[in-house]
C-alpha cells in the first residue's frame, strides 16, 4: 500500500495529513471516550512534537488530552461529591474559593495550568496584601483537593499545587507563628485586673473557665449547662459552636462535633472553675438574662452576651485586647509613680489562654497521656512539644535555685 507523502516527499504516519490548500499539517486521533480530535501545525516537526505528547498522555491513561474543562468546572465537581468534611470547614472552603480563586484563575483550562501559574497566583495574593501567608493555607487546602480530583479522574498527570506553598513560605522566610503561654505573674495580673475593674468584671467567669480548663474558644462558647455535672465534678466537651463571618451569606453560628475523637473528653472541675461557673449563673439570674438562641435543639448555652446569645469568638478576642491595653496603661502609670519597671501584658488571644493552661498543667503533671486527654490533642507530639517547652523553663528555674547548694565550689 502506497503511503501518503507531503510536498517534500516525506512519508506521513497514520493519522497525519498534509493539506495542499493551506500548507498545514493535520493529525487526527480517537480519545478514550471514542471522540475524534484534530490538531494542526505549520511544520511536520511541530506536528510530531504534539503527537508525541498526545501519545504519551494516552499511554498514561489521561482523559481527552485537549480537555476544555476549567478549574471552576472541576471545583463544582469536587463540591458536588465531597463528603467527610465538617459543615463549617466545607462552608469556609467554598467561601474562600469563590472570593479568591473563581475570578482569578478559575476560568483557566486544566490543561493549561502549571505549577508556575499556581506559584505566581500565590505570590500575587501575598504581594498585594490580600491575604497573610498562614491564611493562604486554606486556599492551598481546597485547591490541592480539587486538583487531586483531576489527577484521580485522569484529566491531568500531576497535581500543580504540590510543594508550592512550602516554596512560597521559604521564599518569604515565613515561620509558623509560635503561640506563647502567659507567665504565671502575667496570668494572675490579667485576672486580678479584671476582678478589680468594674467595667470588665463580667468577663471574669469566662476567662477563669478558659484558664482552668484549656478549652478552645469554640468549645467555650458552645458549652451548655447540660454539659456540666457539678455532682460528679466533670465537664463533658462534646460539641463546638463555630461563628461564621462571611461577606457573602452574612454572619451565623453552626454547631458541630469536635474534629477528632480525641476532642470529645471529660475535664475535672477545679474549685476555681466551679466558683466561676456558679458566679456566671448568679450574674445571669440577677440580670434576668435568658438564652434566646437555639441551634440543633440546644438553647442552654453557658456564656451569653447582653442580648442572651452565645458569645462571639471575635468579641472575646476584642475584649482581651481592650482589657490588656487598659491594664498596660494603668501599669505604666503605676510603675512610673513607684519608680520601677512596668510588668506589661504581651499581645495575646483566646488560644494563648488554652496554651497557658496547658503549660501550667505540664508544669505540674508528668503523665503525658493525662495531659493529652485533658487537652484533646489527637497527636501526642503536640502535647510533647508544649511539655518540653514548659519543663525547659522549670529545669532552668530549678538549676538557678541549686546555685551554690551542691557543694562543688572549690
Amino acid at each position: 500500500m502506497q503511503r501518503r507523502k507531503d510536498n517534500k516527499g516525506r512519508v506521513l504516519k497514520d493519522g497525519e495529513v498534509y493539506r495542499k490548500s493551506d500548507g498545514l499539517y493535520m493529525y487526527r486521533w480517537t480519545a478514550k471516550n471514542g471522540k475524534r480530535h484534530t490538531i494542526y501545525d505549520a511544520t511536520l516537526e511541530g506536528l510530531r512534537e504534539k503527537e508525541e505528547k498526545i501519545q504519551h498522555d494516552l499511554a498514561d491513561g489521561l482523559r481527552i488530552p485537549e480537555c476544555s474543562l476549567t478549574l471552576n468546572d472541576l471545583f463544582e465537581l469536587w463540591r458536588k461529591n465531597k463528603v467527610g468534611l465538617k459543615e463549617h470547614t466545607f462552608a469556609n472552603y467554598v467561601y474562600m474559593y469563590n472570593r479568591f480563586v473563581r475570578d482569578e484563575i478559575g476560568m483557566m483550562k486544566l490543561k493549561d495550568i502549571r505549577k508556575s501559574d499556581i506559584r505566581s497566583y500565590y505570590n500575587g495574593i501575598v504581594r498585594n496584601g490580600k491575604m497573610a501567608l498562614n491564611t493562604l493555607e486554606t486556599i492551598q487546602n481546597v485547591l490541592h483537593q480539587v486538583f487531586a480530583v483531576a489527577v484521580d479522574d485522569e484529566y491531568i498527570r500531576v497535581n500543580p499545587t504540590d510543594g508550592v506553598l512550602t516554596a512560597i513560605k521559604a521564599a518569604h522566610q515565613y515561620e509558623t507563628p509560635k503561640r506563647h503561654a502567659l507567665t504565671l505573674p502575667q496570668q494572675q495580673a490579667f485576672l486580678n485586673f479584671i476582678k478589680k475593674t468594674p467595667k470588665f468584671q463580667h468577663w471574669l467567669p469566662m476567662f477563669t473557665f478558659m484558664l482552668g480548663t484549656g478549652c478552645r474558644i469554640s468549645e467555650t462558647v458552645g458549652l451548655c449547662w447540660g454539659d456540666i455535672d457539678f455532682e460528679s465534678g466533670f465537664i463533658t466537651i462534646q460539641h463546638n459552636l463555630v461563628y461564621h463571618d462571611h461577606e457573602v451569606g452574612g454572619c451565623y453560628f453552626t454547631m458541630s462535633t469536635p474534629k477528632t475523637a480525641a476532642g470529645k473528653r471529660a475535664i475535672p472541675i477545679l474549685p476555681e472553675v466551679r466558683k466561676a461557673l456558679e458566679q456566671e449563673r448568679t450574674n445571669q439570674q440577677e440580670l434576668e438574662l435568658v438564652c434566646e438562641y437555639e441551634i440543633d435543639g440546644i438553647s442552654d448555652f453557658v456564656f451569653l452576651n447582653r442580648f442572651g446569645q452565645p458569645q462571639n469568638p471575635q468579641t472575646v478576642n476584642r475584649a482581651i485586647k481592650r482589657i490588656s491595653v487598659a491594664y498596660n496603661e494603668a501599669e505604666l502609670e503605676k510603675a512610673e509613680k513607684e519608680k520601677r519597671e512596668p510588668q506589661l501584658l504581651p499581645p495575646f488571644s483566646c488560644h494563648n489562654l488554652r496554651h497557658t493552661f496547658c503549660t501550667r498543667l505540664c508544669e505540674n503533671e508528668t503523665n503525658l497521656k493525662i495531659i493529652q486527654d485533658i487537652m484533646g490533642h489527637k497527636d501526642i507530639s503536640t502535647t510533647m512539644e508544649i511539655y518540653a517547652e514548659a519543663t525547659k523553663e522549670a529545669k532552668a528555674h530549678s538549676f538557678a535555685n541549686l546555685n551554690g547548694k551542691l557543694g562543688i565550689s572549690v
